[in-house]
């Protein structure tokens, strides 16, 4: 034995470093996951039907003189023969309740689906950080939300062109708008919706990160509306009221008001934020303290 050989030392052990998933990669393996599944395609097929039905419904109660009275307030009243307020009037429709449920089933879907189908802990083995994981799950809630909404307004806006033409794109208080300004009101319409819309789910993806029932943040959600909207019908509570998501949904009518009022707009926004701030704050100290 060489004296080079007694002081060999032995070779110190290789040490294998975990490299970080883009977050850009990570998002779009959410999207292709989120879009590549069939009740995805149904439910946004779904809500995309609800401007046509709607519109074809109220052209012909039109026709057959069957239409309401003359509430000015009333948005089917008005969106009979108006291509602005129709798809306005089916995002009012479906902003109690399908909206919600759909938005809900994506935040469900989210953490309690995947936690429920053992595919959970295959994101955090990635290796992804539990709170890069949650910023991936919200990303994904929000795009698949806003993709709702700006399909069925733009669905809506389509319909109400080839029924009532493009010269009823008039205002509630009865001025005519160009189409340039009623794109943009339409937009603001979209815009402020999706934000209420990411406040409901992210206070689903707090649930969600509690639970491996997905049906439970469905109907805890769906269950949290429903009694918001009955709480704003009870004067007894209305110090409550303001603390209310549904307490501004009913200002969506002033995006199509000539001057446009900001105050209720600016309301429901401002309340929205606080959801959105509260709900993801619970879901992310729940998943980086939740075991497994």
């Amino acid at each position: 034995m060489t004296a080079s050989t007694l002081t060999e030392t032995p070779a110190a052990p290789r040490v294998l470093a975990r490299t970080r998933v883009p977050l850009a990669r990570l998002y779009r393996a959410e999207l292709r996951w989120i879009y590549r599944r069939p009740r995805t395609l149904i439910v946004l097929g779904l809500l995309a039907l609800v401007p046509v039905v709607t519109g074809i419904g109220l052209a012909v109660a039109r026709s057959s003189g069957a239409g309401g009275g003359g509430n000015a307030d009333g948005l089917l009243t008005v969106a009979a023969g108006n291509a602005l307020v129709l798809p306005i009037a089916a995002l009012a429709m479906t902003i109690n309740l399908l909206l919600p449920l759909t938005t809900a089933m994506s935040s469900a879907d989210a953490l309690a689906g995947e936690a429920a189908q053992g595919t959970l802990r295959g994101w955090l083995l990635a290796p992804v950080g539990r709170g890069r994981l949650l910023a991936v799950k919200a990303l994904g809630m929000a795009t698949f939300t806003l993709t709702a909404v700006v399909l069925m307004t733009v669905v809506g806006v389509v319909t109400g062109l080839v029924i009532n033409g493009t010269g009823s794109l008039f205002t509630l208080s009865g001025t005519t708008l160009s189409f340039v300004d009623t794109l943009g009101r339409l937009a603001v319409a979209a815009g402020w919706v999706t934000l209420q819309m990411w406040a409901i789910g992210a206070v689903a993806l707090a649930v969600s990160a509690c639970t491996e029932h997905p049906m439970l943040v469905v109907v805890s959600v769906l269950a949290g509306t429903v009694v918001s909207t009955v709480l704003l019908v009870l004067s007894a509570v209305d110090w409550l009221h303001p603390f209310l998501l549904p307490q501004s949904w009913n200002a969506l009518a002033d995006v199509v008001r000539d001057p446009m009022p900001v105050d209720g707009l600016a309301q429901g926004a401002l309340r929205a934020a606080c959801y959105i701030a509260i709900g993801l704050s619970l879901a992310y100290a729940r998943i980086t303290t939740k075991d497994g």
